[in-house]
């Protein structure tokens, strides 16, 4: 079962990317190190709820 989550800048907390994952084979959040256009700067990005 595929879910869509919301990827978020740890540094300035918004919501830059969308990303579906498969919840019974990663039950753990992701952590991705993405470009956020806030910031300007590729930051770690994480799982949000």
């Amino acid at each position: 079962m595929k879910k869509k989550v919301a990827l978020a800048c740890t540094v300035c907390a918004s919501r830059n990317y969308t990303t579906s994952k498969n919840v019974s084979t990663q039950p753990v959040r992701l952590k991705v190190n993405k470009y956020c256009k806030v910031c300007g700067k590729h930051t770690l990005h994480r799982e949000t709820k």
